[in-house]
């Protein structure tokens, strides 16, 4: 025991080595994210449409483009119908996935492999080309799903899935849902493999179902991964863009399927009203923060009930 310390342990000194490494991929995250959040908070503050683009000075007008937006009844609409197609594809992507890396987990080797190299397969696919298939699946006249459908007995001859709302958001729920289950699974087979068989085994001894050890075994184990894959899911189907414009411009109507994403770019590259889009943007962040906020609670008292 050293003299002078009483019996207790010096603690280490602090080392200031890690916050210098980290420093500088803080300042690049800071510099790419920081500066067009703040550029576009100030742009939606300004009136700034085609004049400004040609060098006229924006025009300050406060909070107009917010009292604009927020008495706008579409505004109102696409953000009900943004919020409605986010849940649903991230309540049903989550349901397949957790169901696909479940059965993946009792499959045998080759066929767990071959499955596993179609999911690679879809993921890796780019978008565009990807809708360019669903769209001639999908096709009016020469659709395979219309002609499967009419073969099963159903009235599909000539029907075309574009250009009803309801039809529409269901084909882009398909597109959505196929692009996002591959991670998803993924993800979850993996926390799946560093399950306990020994703790499943033991429950299963203690006489519980299948659904029993599903719901009260396998399911808590793997919570902190599941709330991860949430939480993306949920940012991910709010901020989508390229399937619901690419289907927009193969037939649908824009102004009864617009969502969030693609308001934005119809307000600002399509109107050249800048200062309005960048207002739907900060409103769909804060948006964002709404529908995340109870996901990133439920990580940190996981967190604290882990510590």
């Amino acid at each position: 025991m050293g003299r002078g310390t009483g019996g207790r342990t010096p603690r280490p000194r602090a080392s200031a080595l890690p916050y210098l490494l980290v420093t500088p991929a803080v300042l690049a995250l800071c510099l790419a994210l920081g500066y067009p959040l703040v550029r576009q908070l100030v742009l939606s503050f300004q009136e700034f449409g085609l004049a400004q683009q040609f060098g006229r000075p924006p025009e300050w007008v406060g909070l107009a483009n917010y009292r604009e937006l927020l008495t706008d009844g579409y505004l109102w609409r696409v953000t009900a119908r943004t919020v409605v197609f986010c849940l649903v594809n991230a309540v049903v992507t989550m349901l397949i996935s957790v169901g696909l890396a479940l059965v993946m987990r009792a499959m045998s080797t080759p066929v767990r492999l071959l499955t596993q190299t179609g999911l690679l397969l879809a993921w890796a696919m780019p978008v565009v080309a990807s809708l360019t298939v669903w769209q001639w699946l999908f096709d009016t006249q020469y659709g395979v799903v219309n002609h499967v459908l009419t073969a099963l007995g159903g009235d599909f001859e000539g029907h075309g899935w574009l250009l009803h709302p309801l039809s529409f958001f269901f084909v882009a729920t398909v597109v959505v849902v196929w692009m996002s289950v591959p991670f998803v699974a993924f993800t979850v087979y993996a926390a799946l493999t560093q399950l306990s068989e020994e703790l499943v085994e033991a429950a299963e001894i203690d006489g519980a179902s299948p659904a029993q050890r599903l719901r009260h075994v396998v399911l808590p184990s793997i919570r902190p991964v599941l709330l991860v894959v949430g939480l993306l899911q949920i940012i991910w189907d709010l901020r989508v863009f390229t399937q619901i414009f690419i289907l927009q411009e193969a037939g649908g109507s824009a102004s009864a399927t617009n969502l969030l994403g693609t308001y934005i770019y119809r307000l600002g590259i399509g109107g050249g009203d800048f200062g309005t889009s960048a207002a739907v943007a900060v409103f769909m962040l804060a948006l964002t923060v709404v529908l995340t906020a109870p996901y990133v609670r439920a990580m940190l008292r996981q967190e604290r009930s882990a510590a």
